[in-house]
């Protein structure tokens, strides 16, 4: 049987059909399409202004979690193709807002800060309405494509079990975890597909997605809602059902995108 057509690694169970010990199953290491999208080199124009946009992506995105280092700061500017000197200053910055805090010794560095600041309310310039169908189309664009890409394709084993743990670890997750866990298993279904830039530009609409996903609260039954289409999404892609992916990717999307524009239309 192949791969496109076996059922997932192991039979559902538990709450949403997920096994309790789903967050657990062996995933890829690190290093991946997600931290090559979110770490490659920045425009020389704004090099300090896009440095530090790229460092509030690794944390919007969950690429480096609360209370985990970023990586180190030579390691940064080779990545980002800057200087020390703009890492430095763009890592400032963003302690002074409270998202990084450094630590000296034998164990210091960058580490992005646990909890996270809540973002002052009214902080968000909410984007008018043709900005945020321009930033939902692109989604639909890509999240579609990416969930029905990623069922046609003949998953290897590390795939499969790295969906999995995805999916389990954002079925489990805390509120203040929540839309991290969600959005690494987003850009998982991106990176399964196997196309560099598919991951590259899902990261910077998701990105911006957060950002507004931030500027209000969690609701507790939505998430429940959530994570019942995440296990649809998953599962069809689990078997290859590339229209099925399709469709539960296209009416998650709708519920997100309903709720953004209520919130900020």
């Amino acid at each position: 049987m192949s791969p496109r057509s076996e059922a997932p690694d192991r039979e559902p169970s538990g709450p949403h059909g997920l096994g309790d010990d789903a967050s657990s199953t062996a995933a890829k290491p690190s290093a991946s399409l997600v931290d090559d999208a979110v770490y490659r080199p920045v425009r020389s124009g704004n090099a300090l202004e896009d440095t530090v946009a790229r460092l509030m992506q690794t944390i919007r995105l969950g690429v480096v979690p609360p209370g985990q280092a970023l990586p180190s700061e030579r390691e940064l500017a080779m990545r980002f193709s800057v200087s020390r000197d703009t890492v430095r200053e763009a890592i400032r910055e963003l302690a002074d807002a409270g998202y990084l805090l450094s630590r000296r010794g034998r164990y210091g560095g960058t580490f992005v800060s646990d909890p996270l600041p809540v973002p002052a309310a009214g902080s968000l310039v909410a984007p008018s309405a043709a900005e945020l169908d321009d930033i939902l189309g692109l989604r639909e664009i890509l999240e579609v494509g990416a969930a029905r890409a990623a069922a046609a394709r003949s998953l290897d084993s590390a795939d499969r079990a790295t969906l999995w743990a995805r999916l389990g670890e954002a079925a489990t997750a805390e509120a203040a975890d929540y839309r991290r866990m969600d959005s690494r298993l987003h850009l998982t279904i991106a990176e399964v597909v196997g196309v560099p830039s598919l991951v590259t530009l899902l990261a910077d609409n998701r990105s911006r997605i957060n950002e507004l996903f931030d500027s209000f609260p969690l609701l507790p039954r939505n998430i429940e809602h959530s994570n019942r289409q995440h296990e649809a999404i998953v599962m069809a892609i689990l078997a290859g059902d590339a229209d099925g992916a399709a469709a539960s990717m296209r009416e998650h999307l709708e519920g997100s995108g309903a709720l953004l524009r209520g919130f900020l239309g």
